[in-house]
Order: C-alpha cells, then structure tokens, then sequence
C-alpha cells in the first residue's frame, strides 16, 4: 500500500485559519495544488513534512503519523526557498546533506552520482553552487530532496524563477518520477500544472475546494469562458467589470477573452475552458497574504 492521508486537518494562527479541516487520501501519482498567495498551501505542504504541527487533525503515511522519524524517512522536500551554501560544490553539498540525513558514505556517493546524472548536472557536479543559474539550482533541489529515495515528493513553487526551456526540462523530471512516488506540486504556473498533474488540488481561503482530474476540474466552469470582438471603449468597459483572461489587438478593435457567470456582452461567444480560465475564475482580483 502507498497511502497518505490527511484527515480533518486545520491550522491557526492567533485568530487567522491558514488550513480548514482539510482531508484528502493520496495514492502514487502527481497532485497538482493550486491557489492563490494566501490560500494555506505553504501551511499545508509544510504540515505534510513536518516543519508545522497541525492545530488539529492528523497526517500519516500508510498508517505512520507525521511526527515520527519513520515518515520522514519516506520523504521528500523542497521548499520554496530551499537552502544551499554557495561556496559548496554540487557534489559536496550532495554529500553533506546525505550526511544528514544519516546515509552511509559509500551509499550516499552512488546516489549522489546517480541523481546528479539524472537531472542534468553530472558535469557539473564538481563546480561550486554560486555559479549555476537558477534552473540548476532548483534541479540540485530535486536532486537533493531525492537523497533518500523518499515514497512521498513534497514540491513547493519548483518552477518559480524558471525560464520556459527550464521549466520544461524541471517538468519532464518530475513526470517520470510519478509512476512509483506521490508527488505534491504547489505552483502559480498554471501550465506546469495542466501538463503534468494525475490530480489537480484547489484551495481557497483555507480550504479544498476542488480534487479531481483537470477534465473534473474544468468542467465547473464550463458554459462560463467567453471570447469576443469589441471596440476600444467597450473592452475598457468589459475589463472593468469582469475578468479579462486574454486581451489582443484585432485592427481597430480589441479581442478578449473572459470568465464569468453570465454573457458579458451580446456578441460574446462560449470557448473551450482550460485551467488557467478556472483559476482566474477563483482567485482574479485576490490580495497577496500567508
């Protein structure tokens, strides 16, 4: 069995509820979670690593709670922001947190190897971390965060920073991981989502909104996409009043494409929905915060 689950889980801070009563199960595969800033998944990944203690509710992995040493042993984790010593080189930082992680030295120079090999960075592996770009930085984060050859792949905001050439390579990595792992991916990229996710995960305000494949996803706001051809005073007006998705010049008029409940204009015409028109949806116009 590969089994986490989340049950009945929240998280306070003084009178702010970042988590409410979340639950999930998750089994191998590629979790997609979004949301905007604010939305708890920062809270919520960290509570599934164990950085943060939920206020109430419990998190396990085939029945082992997140609090004991034996699940951090099937884990994973790269943060955000993840932490490295510039001075050191990919294999010496490699090393050294294999060394933490309590891996045996012969062992911990295989595996080093092997993923520094696998996500691109073996001819690099002795070149001090300072010098890499900010794709091979996150790539050494993959690599580090699969010291262990953890069962669960916790990824917070992995492609943030990354140009679009990265972000493919970062993507392919992960996908060919999902087959035997659960991976959870936080992301604003809305298209690394699309492209890679078995499930796509939606917080709002603290809670889960939406779990389910992206066809169950978009189906929500199916009958709600709307593209049409308008004059300059009319798209101001339009964009004023409603989420504008996309917007193009169309010789003397304008071309947009929105999401809303009902028709924004008389010449609008329904579109096909994609994930990034669900997402605006919910969180267009939402203030950055925890």
């Amino acid at each position: 069995m590969m089994e986490l689950k989340i049950d009945r889980v929240t998280k306070n801070y003084g009178s702010k509820i970042a988590c409410d009563r979340i639950s999930m199960t998750l089994g191998k595969g590629i979790y997609g979670l979004l949301g905007a800033n604010g939305a708890g998944k920062t809270t919520l990944m960290r509570m599934m690593c164990g950085v943060l203690n939920p206020t109430s509710g419990t998190i396990s992995y085939d029945g082992i709670d997140v609090s004991r040493e034996e699940y951090r042993d099937h884990l994973g984790y790269l943060p955000q922001d993840f932490g490295y010593y510039p001075e050191f080189t990919a294999q010496d930082f490699m090393m050294y947190v294999a060394a933490l992680k309590g891996m045996p030295k012969s062992r911990a120079k295989v595996k080093t190897a092997e993923l520094l090999e696998m996500v691109s960075l073996k001819n690099e592996a002795k070149k001090r971390i300072k010098t890499f770009s900010g794709g091979m930085k996150q790539r050494l984060g993959i690599a580090q965060a699969l010291l262990n050859d953890p069962k669960i792949l916790v990824l917070d905001e992995p492609t943030a920073g990354l140009d679009p050439k990265e972000r493919i390579k970062f993507r392919n990595i992960i996908s060919r991981m999902g087959a035997d792992r659960i991976i959870l991916l936080s992301t604003h990229i809305v298209s690394d989502i699309e492209h890679i996710a078995d499930t796509i995960l939606v917080m709002k305000n603290g809670q889960l909104i939406h779990n389910g494949s992206l066809e169950e996803i978009i189906s929500v706001i199916r009958g709600k996409v709307w593209e049409c051809t308008v004059t300059q005073k009319a798209a101001d007006e339009l964009t004023a009043n409603y989420p504008v998705i996309n917007t193009r010049n169309a010789g003397d008029d304008v071309f947009l494409r929105m999401v809303c409940d009902e028709k924004p204009c008389e010449n609008a015409e329904n579109a096909e929905a994609a994930l990034e028109d669900l997402y605006l949806y919910y969180f267009s116009g939402e203030e950055n915060g925890r």
